[in-house]
């Protein structure tokens, strides 16, 4: 089969602002080295896809460096590639992305000079391994024109969700958005053994004449909204049931428990699956160098230093700086960009975390400078509470990338 991907870089990422004040969604950066952007990547190509198109809009430009600087294929060995298409005025639309579904069909042309069988979309603000042979093996084996990955859910959850509503043979018949937990959602149980519901992960895959005859000829924006309902009453769709982790991680609430939850002994989602590794950029750094510090159930990324007191089920990015006797509770440091040892202090803070410093529930962006003595925790603070030197969302207090936190800040 000639399988084309496209990953969808998102909008303005508002939900996880302000991680998307100056990249896209898919160029945050996760457990401490990769960036979410990797995630879909990877099982395309652990699933033998390699034929990629990445669909930017906005804050793109750190995106397209980390695309273009890490995911080269050999033309002589590994045939594919990952193209960027960024939106641009052409003779045909001068208008900017406008949805999802207006992203593919603005850019359908260069997806069908490859001459694709299926398109598989997908999203790239999600946490999740899946084999995309499986998929694909299902949608043939189904016969169908289209065909929806699915999250089994209970029923506290699916309220909130886009519920999809299935026959026996796993043929969709209906699609509700947010149904709520009500009698509208009685109908839309799953034919499964417990009382589940069957959720959109927003991961599909069409035939290429399908999608065609979906998209082209009409204005539809989104296909959670437009593309899906209109599908399930003109062609043949079927669900792909998918009860493995998968985390949707488009808000600072789910980042951050998602971060953290990879911390745990066993956790729910590994990147130590040989089998199907995570890829990311080479980096060729250092090995983390710990002076002194207690440290119990972190990630650890290369490059560190780290010469705190404590650090507690929290996430080092790489070459984050961790100066003497802090402590660093339930939070994320994504890490910096460069190192500065021989460079002036700015705001009197060196880059990363200073001495004496405790932070606790919180997110520090890349090349924050937490100065000496610094206090920085989200309690006592409304929820949405946005300043020049944090935000706090979700109940994570959130420092933004590039911000200096003077020496004795109590935050």
């Amino acid at each position: 089969m000639n399988i084309v991907a496209v990953i969808l870089g998102g909008g303005e990422g508002s939900r996880l602002n302000p991680l998307t004040r100056d990249r896209a969604k898919p160029a945050v950066p996760v457990a401490g080295k990769y960036r979410l952007v990797d995630i879909p990547i990877s099982n395309c190509l652990n699933g033998g896809i390699r034929k990629i198109y990445l669909l930017t809009q906005f804050n793109s430009v750190s995106l397209h460096h980390h695309v273009s600087s890490t995911f080269n294929f050999d033309p002589f060995g590994q045939r594919g590639f990952i193209r960027v298409l960024a939106a641009q005025q052409t003779p045909q639309s001068h208008a900017w992305y406008n949805g999802t579904a207006d992203a593919v069909r603005q850019t359908f042309s260069y997806l069908m000079d490859e001459q694709p069988d299926l398109i598989v979309i997908l999203s790239g603000d999600q946490l999740y391994r899946m084999d995309f042979n499986d998929l694909v093996d299902k949608h043939l084996a189904s016969e169908a024109d289209v065909t929806i990955a699915t999250k089994p859910v209970e029923r506290h959850d699916a309220g909130s969700l886009g519920i999809l509503q299935v026959d026996d043979k796993l043929r969709i018949n209906n699609f509700v958005e947010k149904p709520g937990d009500g009698p509208t959602l009685d109908p839309l149980r799953a034919p499964l053994p417990e009382e589940r519901y069957l959720a959109s992960m927003g991961i599909y895959c069409f035939k290429a004449d399908v999608l065609r005859d979906l998209l082209l000829g009409n204005e539809d924006r989104d296909f959670g909204r437009d593309i899906i309902p209109a599908a399930i009453q003109q062609q043949k769709v079927c669900s792909y049931i998918f009860d493995e982790y998968w985390k949707d991680i488009g808000t600072i609430g789910n980042f951050w428990e998602a971060n953290l939850a990879l911390t745990d002994p066993v956790p729910t989602f590994s990147f130590y699956d040989a089998q199907a590794p995570i890829y990311t950029r080479m980096r060729y750094l250092p090995p983390s160098k710990i002076n002194c510090c207690d440290l119990t159930r972190c990630l650890l990324s290369e490059g560190s230093i780290i010469s705190g007191h404590r650090i507690l089920h929290s996430v080092i990015g790489i070459r984050s700086v961790v100066g003497e006797d802090s402590v660093i509770e339930h939070s994320i440091m994504m890490g910096a960009d460069y190192y500065d040892a021989h460079r002036p202090k700015r705001g009197g803070a060196q880059l990363g975390v200073g001495r004496h410093c405790y932070i606790r529930n919180a997110i520090i962006d890349k090349n924050a400078r937490i100065g000496d003595g610094s206090y920085i925790t989200p309690e006592g603070k409304a929820d949405e509470t946005i300043t020049d030197l944090y935000a706090v969302r979700n109940g994570v207090i959130v420092i933004p990338k590039n911000t200096v936190i003077p020496p004795g800040t109590k935050l």
